[in-house]
């Protein structure tokens, strides 16, 4: 079916969709004169017509330069040729300002070196597109760090944050990226290599006199008692008094001035030891009141947020709202007393200081999530950026807050402040209505009042992220008409032809214009899954992601999203690329050809469906679900892969094998006969063939006496039946000596994994149906379903109900499902497992991480005395898709980011634990290891 396009009325810059000739033109120019890729695709332009903001502007093309003289010459081409240039780090913007009608540099492909530490002059030289946590981990060995770290910081680059003026939540104690910038290699938009520092050289002919003939304005323009101060130009740097700071005027100016190429940054000495005092208060009033007093006492942070954006228990002390408080030494000890001390300073309503990383970490984690966990209200409605992060001065927030609450009321809004209390700094996201002419007319009367708002108490319209598109246009009600104008003239000094990043910041497009969501269907698109908690809208499901990007984080860690980014540092391969273009698709003006897209196709294909983005995204897009949707569309009607029909008819097939199973692994050990088939059936020929089991799990259930024990219904999947029976005896040993007896079904039964994974869903839906008949009956019964497949698993508890939505039947099953640990936790809670006593290593199995959790399994470890952590991440199989030709490298890549190294590194008698089949099959194929589920281990043990 055709997607139903959106409101086809655009405003602003929005029309320039299609490659004209002249774009041809431009982009023949600049694959002779440019090193480095230069990319005019559908593809390449749709990953980038949006940031982190509401706004979406669409590109002619996408550069990767290699250096400075690229730069330049990307530059000169798009003077002569009339076209914008857009700066782009990591895309985390929240103004817009990393969006636009022109070339879109890239700078996170080549251009992300660190050049040089000097350690003793606590320096770096940094290119635009490093990241900030690859410098911080650089430098940490010297006791050093980068003092401005913005909760993006495991992936927004060096260049974004000077260009936005970044801060983070550390700036009460270290400033602002402008603060930490000394010196910075620049191409003007007029084409000039300059080099800014302190004084005058360096910078665009004519910008002493224009600063000399002005003197009065900028000395009485801006606010001086503002730590905050984000919005506008920074001209006052300019001053003598201020030691006319080049560098630190050019910081903020949100790429349109020029391109930063090179930069030196101060690095500051980082507390050997920290401590965390988390303070709770009635409302975030009182807890904005009580910031200013621990200011003179040297805090790190001093964090705020409420009650209604945290989500479900937290181990946050009693109240209604949080100061986030951090304390440096030299010892534990040290930070430990500071923080005391300012607990009892801050007079709270009930205080917790925490001192070990980890639990600082968990605390840490619901702050820095803020700006996923926000876009979602309690109740699943939308909010939006817009408002993102205005400042006051910090003795006026809790005044502030409270006008703002009003003023919200009001309007009919909601949102849910937090932020840098500490500098008076808010962020806030607010379910405007972006969708309907109604609602971004109220969008815009309330940006007008809240903007008066802040003015009136002596605040800026932004306090970190920039004015980009979303507040620019209101700068007049904080600096005056006469200021704004001067914004314009010293634009014009730097880039005499207008071309870098015009619409922003001075003479800036309006701000609902150019929203993204107006090119998205106004119908709902028609789809297979149900997506509950998106109104069944296909559309608001996939403009979940805001942009964020914390998908985009390539350092290990114990989450699993985005292993096929991590892999290949690819846009197209992050969560945040796919939904991009997805969104695009939707949209119908760049990706033209809907669920037939290529684009689209091709992004999807190393999607590895670990679900790992439905827990570690802040806002639960859910990519696995979304590709399963696409290639149920794009294969409508159409002759599919082979491998679809091999691996996603894998129930079918080992059922017909069986009975054969000896001959089939005979065969299969024969070279020519095993490339062969796996050339037919579109496996990756690296790959070795799974052994079938001689004896599956259900006929040696059927020679078996019945135990009487309390019932449970043991999940026959297809893996642990035909692939590993071995897991199953060993779980029914376990779970008897507990005193569980298992039942089966009478029937085949099938969680509809493969067919899943692979878009089949009208036979996906079929075989689940026939999977209800027969568990019906022992659903009547209410008896736990154990499922030792973690995949299967995930699957009944999320996938059925989604694609069978109408039947109370797939509800009821899927609150029935458990894990091996979870059944013995809930049915046998007084047994005593036997004490292994061993260190572990291994994986947990991605769709336990994201869908099912493994609670359950640590405590069952813990208590059979089995030490040590498994492994985050994706083990890189994920079912059929390290099996699939073409698949083999990433599949690789991603099982070297942290399964394989943990296990080579493991000391000798280290148990390797795996309760995934994916994962056993990777470790056996790549490392010779064989690892066991954890009831294979228990088993083993048993009296």
């Amino acid at each position: 079916m055709e997607i139903p396009r959106g409101d086809t009325e655009r405003t602003g810059d929005t029309e320039l969709t299609g490659v004209s000739p002249a774009s041809g033109a431009l982009e023949r120019a600049l694959r002779e004169a440019v090193r480095g890729e230069v990319d005019f695709s559908a593809g390449a332009r749709a990953l980038v017509t949006m940031d982190a903001s509401n706004y979406r502007r669409v590109p002619l093309g996408v550069v990767a330069p290699r250096d400075a003289e690229d730069v330049a010459a990307v530059l000169a081409l798009c003077r002569e040729h009339g076209v914008p240039v857009v700066p782009r780090g990591g895309g985390t913007s929240i103004a817009g300002q990393a969006t636009g009608t022109g070339v879109v540099l890239d700078f996170t492909r080549h251009m992300r070196g660190l050049v040089s530490v000097d350690a003793e002059a606590r320096t770096a030289v940094v290119q635009p597109g490093l990241v900030l946590d690859v410098l911080r981990d650089a430098v940490r060995p010297y006791g050093l760090t980068f003092g401005p770290d913005p909760s993006t910081r495991s992936r927004c680059t060096l260049g974004g944050m000077i260009g936005n003026n970044a801060c983070g939540s550390h700036s009460v104690a270290w400033g602002t990226t402008a603060d930490n910038v000394r010196a910075l290699s620049v191409v003007s938009g007029g084409g000039e290599l300059l080099r800014l520092g302190q004084g005058w050289s360096g910078g665009p002919a004519g910008l002493p006199g224009f600063v000399g003939r002005h003197l009065a304005a900028l000395r009485t323009g801006f606010p001086s008692d503002l730590p905050r101060r984000i919005s506008g130009y920074a001209l006052d740097a300019l001053l003598p008094e201020r030691g006319t700071d080049l560098a630190r005027a050019f910081c903020g100016s949100e790429g349109t001035l020029g391109v930063v190429t090179e930069a030196t940054v101060r690095l500051v000495r980082a507390p050997v030891a920290r401590a965390l005092a988390v303070l709770g208060y009635a409302d975030e009033s009182a807890a904005a009141e009580a910031a200013p007093a621990l200011l003179p006492h040297g805090p790190l942070t001093v964090e705020g947020m409420a009650a209604d954006l945290v989500r479900g228990h937290t181990g946050l002390p009693c109240g209604g709202a949080w100061l986030f408080v951090e304390t440096g030494g030299d010892s534990t000890a040290e930070a430990a007393a500071r923080a005391r001390e300012l607990t009892r300073i801050a007079d709270p309503l009930d205080a917790a200081v925490v001192t070990d990383a980890a639990g600082q970490r968990a605390l840490w984690r619901i702050r820095e999530d803020a700006a996923g966990t926000a876009t979602r209200m309690p109740d699943g409605s939308e909010a939006w950026p817009g408002w993102e992060d205005c400042a006051v001065p910090p003795a006026r927030l809790g005044a502030y807050l409270r006008d703002f609450r009003a003023l919200l009321r009001e309007h009919g809004l909601r949102g849910t402040p937090y932020g840098h209390f500490g500098d008076g700094c808010v962020h806030v996201r607010i379910d405007f209505d972006l969708m309907s002419r109604a609602g971004i007319a109220r969008f815009r009367r309330f940006s007008v009042e809240l903007a008066e708002l802040v003015v009136a108490h002596g605040g800026s319209l932004s306090g970190e992220h920039g004015d980009g598109q979303a507040r620019a246009e209101l700068l007049p009600a904080m600096y005056g008409d006469e200021l704004v104008a001067l914004f314009g003239q010293f634009k014009d000094l730097w880039d005499p032809a207008g071309v870098m990043n015009p619409g922003i910041l001075a003479r800036p497009a309006r701000l609902d214009e150019n929203l993204r969501f107006e090119v998205l269907p106004r119908r709902p698109v028609e789809v297979e899954f149900g997506y509950r908690d998106d109104e069944g809208d296909f559309s608001a499901a996939v403009r979940r992601c805001v942009g964020v990007a914390k998908c985009r984080t390539t350092a290990g860690s114990s989450g699993v999203m985005c292993p096929s980014f991590r892999a290949t540092g690819e846009e197209a391969h992050s969560t945040r690329g796919r939904a991009r273009l997805l969104h695009e698709m939707l949209a119908g003006e760049i990706v033209t050809d809907g669920w037939r897209s290529e684009e689209v196709r091709d992004a999807l294909d190393l999607c590895l469906s670990c679900k790992g983005c439905r827990s570690d995204c802040p806002v639960g897009v859910d990519m696995a679900t979304y590709k399963a949707e696409f290639l149920h569309h794009h294969y409508r009607g159409r002759v599919r892969p082979a491998a679809h029909y091999a691996m996603g008819w894998l129930p079918r097939w080992l059922r017909l094998a069986g009975p054969w199973a000896r001959v089939i692994n005979a065969l299969g050990r024969v070279r020519p006969l095993a490339a062969l088939a796996k050339r037919v059936a579109g496996i990756a020929p690296e790959r070795a063939l799974p052994v079938l089991a001689r004896r599956t799990l259900r006929r040696w259930l059927r020679g078996r006496e019945v135990f009487s024990g309390r019932p449970v219904l043991l999940w026959l999947d297809t893996f642990t039946d035909h692939l590993s029976p071995e897991v199953g005896r060993a779980a029914v040993r376990v779970l008897e000596a507990a005193g569980i007896g298992v039942e089966v079904p009478g029937g085949r039964v099938c969680c509809g994994l493969t067919y899943v994974s692979t878009g089949q869903l009208t036979r996906a839906r079929g075989v689940l149906g026939r999977t209800l008949d027969v568990v019906e009956p022992l659903l009547d019964r209410g008896l736990p379903v154990v499922v030792l497949e973690p995949s299967c698993a995930a699957a009944l508890r999320t996938d059925l109900p989604e694609l069978l939505p109408d039947d109370p039947r797939a509800a009821r099953l899927a609150a029935s499902v458990r894990t091996f640990a979870q059944v013995l936790e809930e049915c046998a809670p007084d047994w005593v497992p036997p004490v292994v006593g061993r260190p572990v290593v291994g994986q947990t199995h991605c769709h336990q991480h994201a869908v099912l959790g493994d609670a359950a399994e640590r405590r069952l470890r813990e208590r059979a005395g089995l030490t040590g952590e498994l492994s985050g991440g994706c083990c890189g199989l994920a079912g059929n898709f390290g099996f699939e030709r073409g698949h083999w490298e990433v599949s690789l890549a991603c099982a070297e980011g942290e399964l394989l190294p943990s296990v080579r590194a493991a000391a000798p008698g280290t148990e390797v634990l795996a309760d995934g089949f994916s994962c056993r099959t990777q470790l056996e194929q790549l490392a010779g290891q064989r690892a066991r589920h954890l009831a294979e281990l228990l088993a083993e043990h048993l009296e």
